[in-house]
């Protein structure tokens, strides 16, 4: 402002802004700008600052945060500015509010009401100053308190206002889609505008509309079409013209929005072909605004449905780009290439010399267009060269990001295309060595399966041939300094699996080999547990042939670091090896069988291996398990427990299983456990009762026992109190089951492959002359020359049928490697499991059964379960706890089966309500002073102190 003519701006403001753009270093900048915030803030707090010098502090304010500094200390008066009532001031004080604050500032709120005042203003000036401040500040909580009046302002008399008005709800819709959804239809409304910059602003929120739902807005092309017409025609005003090129930037947001609308649509794009030929025909090449035209024309050409002409139209077009001598237009040009051989492969042909010059161009932006454009045509012709290229190119390149990219797609085009296995290893190997661990975890998973699978096919020499090469290729490259890890993983492996099959390396050669890439990389586990297991499998196939393995020292030393390793991985394949060491051959032939690597593992979901176990257990009284999904009465139980778990904070009951005595021939009184200071009732391992009865005297029932205080009682404020009959229909508690996860050792991999071979240098500079040269014609021989050949991805065979055993399936003849990311399948020999995973009814200090305290108190109470002297050959039913037949003097006779449900049955009286049978239960009543005492220890041992000989345990627990 002031620099151009003053503007009636003082002489500090002129001698700031000239000081500022004669500074030599940043340093004399902060200088200067920190000079000028001193001033600032001892100005603006003056008393009664004049207007006119408030609006210049704010300008040099804007100097100050556009320079980097902070400047918050004027922000408020710039709020206040935008509340004069002078046009210059109140825009001077929005342009400083939307350059200092965002739209979550503090501040916001108190511009909100400025903000809606102003939109009502008469002032066309004033109400877009404010739809301005709106695009900039207003965020989604105030979206609401302008959105009225700006839906009002899209009908203003004004074309500039009814531009911001749309533009304001455009940025509605990209802060806050929901809120303006219903006012969709303004946007078609506004398309039809008699002034072309209200259209053409209607043109932005229609194309991200678009993307979203394009057969919604179908109905539109017509009349896209049309506009593009007029524009293409010159009917806009000559102020539309930039560059002699009528309203470019309609033309070119225009021609997006039809390549979206046209997009596989064979009857929208019938309507575009007439206009997009003019488009070709009229634009002017000589101009920036005219390529960029043409450019736009190319993508939605090559995104509408095709047609002959206008491809032929587009490749001309193409080909003037890649002719010319900007780099600008050139990368156009690749880009739009890319493109068009979607559609036709043999258009690059055409154009190959000009890619070969792209691609030895200096500029580095343009090469790597060039490789994505050769990326696209790669083919089973070509993709030696183009890998090759490519890996020479990511050599030269210290950028991490784009090296990733580059090895994924050399990767993936090794893939789809190798010509020969030998050809992927290398390839793989180049990859690894100079993108390292870049190199995605897959591509090494798939490297393995290649070298243990082979070909595919049944030439096991061919196959053996492969193995070896890889051999000796990796214990050359083993000697090069600062391997990836993922690439040492797979030499390891390699090694391990195949570094003495055929006889040309000793075991011990191998052994020291992998003994010093521990020691090298000995903060790597990864590494070290990939090479222990080679070691092992080393050591496995030369004790399975019968010869004795002596180990070197530093292999010794080896296995004794990783004993005491911190890694209990590490631990377990070192102790594995030690175990290993001592087996026969036979045993060692066994667990670790050769090139077993491709063998598919069948898995015995169904645990048949544990049969056996199961069987002994429960011929010593364990019960059978039963699903979780079969078992009843566990309904309300979970309600409880689920309960528990919700208010523990306000409830101290546990429902862990008490720990229950375990009566000997002779009957003595269990240990008593003494009471906790706290009133909890802590859970202590339980053991289960034998299959045994025993005689116990009569019970009080619950209703006589008095409410007498004792000193440990259960805390049942707030529990859900569920006592007697209705509430267990089944006498079989619940037990919790362990699955146990066994891990099989397998390792994941990141990293890359390392190859020395070097390649030659096909261009060691362009060449001006005119003529082509003949390196620079084979190479784009070997590019282009078979352009016309279909491309066969090759597939790696999915596995490797293990040797002597039929099958049906037939092998695949393509070769290549596969895209799985599964790595190799080592057999495993599944182990036992430890002793008490199915038992329930040994005791196990490891882990307690959960058996409900609800379910066993009940049965003090009238329901029993039924006595264990009935016939226990029938081990397929589930068997409960006999909880009361501690208690019992004789058992029941004549007890049917049809009256075992303990919560039906009633131990002192005739039951005839369970399944129509009268069962008669014959009781000594009485008292029993052996079996009182006995009752008094089991009473103590859940944590209860009983009153009398024989006492009644609800009245103990309940007071």
């Amino acid at each position: 402002m002031g620099s151009q003519g003053g503007w009636g701006q003082s002489k500090e403001f002129l001698d700031l802004v000239k000081s500022i753009g004669e500074a030599r270093s940043k340093a004399e900048e902060d200088r200067i700008i920190l000079r000028e915030i001193d001033t600032l803030k001892r100005r603006i707090a003056e008393p009664d600052v004049p207007r006119r010098k408030m609006k210049e502090y704010l300008i040099r304010l804007v100097y100050v945060e556009m320079l980097g500094h902070d400047a918050s200390f004027g922000y408020i008066h710039a709020v206040k500015m935008t509340h004069d009532d002078s046009l210059l001031l109140k825009r001077t004080g929005y342009l400083a509010v939307t350059l200092f604050l965002n739209e979550d500032h503090d501040l916001i709120i108190l511009i909100v009401n400025t903000i809606q005042k102003d939109l009502r203003s008469d002032n066309y000036l004033i109400v877009c100053a404010a739809l301005t401040a709106v695009c900039k500040l207003i965020n989604e909580e105030t979206i609401p308190a302008v959105l009225p009046q700006v839906v009002e302002l899209l009908g203003h008399s004004k074309e500039a206002v009814r531009k911001k008005a749309v533009l304001a709800l455009h940025r509605f819709y990209q802060r806050a889609p929901n809120s303006v959804s219903h006012l969709i239809s303004n946007f078609r409304k506004r398309l039809c505008d008699n002034d072309p910059g209200v259209m053409g602003a209607t043109l932005c929120p229609l194309f991200d509309l678009i993307k979203e739902d394009i057969n919604s807005y179908k109905d539109l092309v017509v009349s896209f079409v049309s506009i593009l017409k007029q524009v293409a025609e010159r009917r806009l005003p000559k102020t539309y013209d930039y560059h002699q090129m009528p309203a470019p930037f309609i033309q070119i947001k225009l021609l997006k929005i039809l390549a979206l609308l046209g997009s596989g649509d064979k009857q929208a794009s019938g309507h575009m072909y007439t206009i997009l030929g003019d488009i070709f025909r009229k634009s002017e090449p000589s101009s920036n605004i005219g390529n960029a035209v043409l450019y736009e024309c190319i993508c939605c050409v090559s995104s509408i449905f095709p047609n002959p002409k206008l491809l032929e139209a587009a490749v001309e077009a193409t080909s003037r780009f890649l002719k010319s001598d900007s780099h600008n237009l050139k990368y156009m040009g690749i880009d739009a290439l890319g493109r068009l051989i979607k559609i036709n492969p043999d258009i690059a042909e055409e154009h190959q010399l000009a890619v070969i010059d792209c691609l030895e161009d200096p500029d580095d932006t343009l090469k790597r267009k060039t490789f994505e454009l050769l990326y696209k045509m790669t083919k089973s012709s070509n993709v030696e060269v183009i890998v090759d290229r490519m890996i020479d190119y990511m050599r030269s390149i210290n950028d991490n990001h784009y090296k990733t990219e580059i090895a994924s797609r050399c990767v993936e085009l090794a893939e789809q295309f190798a010509p020969s296995n030998q050809w992927f290893i290398q390839t793989m190997n180049k990859v690894f060595e100079h993108a390292g661990d870049l190199v995605n975890v897959r591509v090494a998973h798939n490297l393995m399966r290649l070298i243990a699978e082979g070909f595919g096919e049944d030439d096991e020499g061919a196959d053996s041939q492969l193995r070896s090469s890889a051999v000796d290729s990796y214990l050359c490259i083993l000697g090069e300094p600062k391997l990836p890890s993922v690439f040492l993983q797979v030499i390891c492996w390699v090694l391990g699996e195949y570094g003495t099959t055929d006889g040309k390396y000793s075991a011990s050669y191998i052994i020291g080999k992998l003994c010093d890439v521990a020691e090298a990389h000995s903060t790597d586990d990864t590494v070290k547990a990939y090479t222990i297991s080679a070691i092992m499998k080393i050591c496995a196939f030369e004790i399975a042939v019968g010869r004795k393995v002596e180990l070197l020292p530093e292999c010794q030393s080896l296995i004794d670091e990783l004993s005491a390793s911190h890694s209990t991985d590490l631990q377990q394949r070192a102790y594995e090896l030690q175990a290993l060491l001592g087996l026969d051959s036979q045993a060692v032939e066994s667990v670790m069988p050769s090139d077993a690597s491709c063998e598919d593992i069948e898995i015995d979901k169904n645990l048949s291996f544990l049969d056996s176990f199961v069987n002994q257990s429960m011929e010593k009284g364990a019960r059978p398990y039963i699903p979780e999904n079969e078992r009843s009465g566990m309904f309300n139980i979970g309600n409880f427990r689920s309960q528990y778990q919700h208010e523990a904070s306000s409830h101290s009951l546990r429902f862990e299983a008490y720990e229950l005595p375990k009566p000997s021939p002779p009957p003595t009184i269990p240990q008593v456990v003494l009471p906790l200071p706290t009133t909890d009732l802590v859970p202590v391992p339980e053991q289960t009762y034998p299959r045994e009865t025993h005689h116990a005297p009569n019970l009080p029932s619950a209703t006589d026992a008095s409410s007498v205080d004792f000193g440990v009682k259960l805390r049942l404020e707030g529990v859900q109190r569920k006592w007697g009959r209705p509430t267990y229909s089944s006498p079989s508690a619940s037990s919790s089951s362990s699955t146990q996860k066994t891990a099989n050792g397998a390792t994941h991999l990141d990293g890359r492959t390392v190859s020395s071979q070097t390649r030659d240098n096909f261009y060691d500079s362009r060449k001006q002359q005119a003529e082509v040269s003949a390196e620079k014609q084979k190479l784009a021989a070997s590019l282009f020359g078979a352009s016309t050949a279909k491309s066969e991805k090759r597939q790696l065979p999915t596995h490797k049928t293990p040797k002597g055993v039929p099958t049906t399936a037939e092998k695949p003849a393509v070769k290549g490697a596969i895209s799985s990311s599964e790595p190799p399948k080592e057999k495993t020999v599944p182990s036992s499991p430890p002793p008490d995973l199915l038992d329930l009814g040994e005791p196990t200090p490891a882990s307690t059964p959960s058996i409900d305290p609800f379910k066993q108190l009940e049965g003090l109470l009238g329901p029993t379960s039924a006595p264990s002297a009935i016939d226990h050959s029938s081990a397929a039913g589930p068997k409960t706890p006999d909880l009361m037949a501690l208690y019992t003097d004789t058992p029941p006779a004549a007890v049917s089966s049809g009256s075992l449900n303990p919560e039906l049955a009633d131990i002192y009286t005739v039951n005839k309500n369970s399944h129509g049978t009268t069962n008669v239960a014959a009781m000594n009543k009485g008292q029993n002073r052996q079996d009182s005492l006995q009752k008094d220890a089991t009473a103590r041992q859940v944590g209860v102190t009983p009153t009398e000989n024989n006492p009644s345990l609800f009245r103990d627990l309940l007071g």
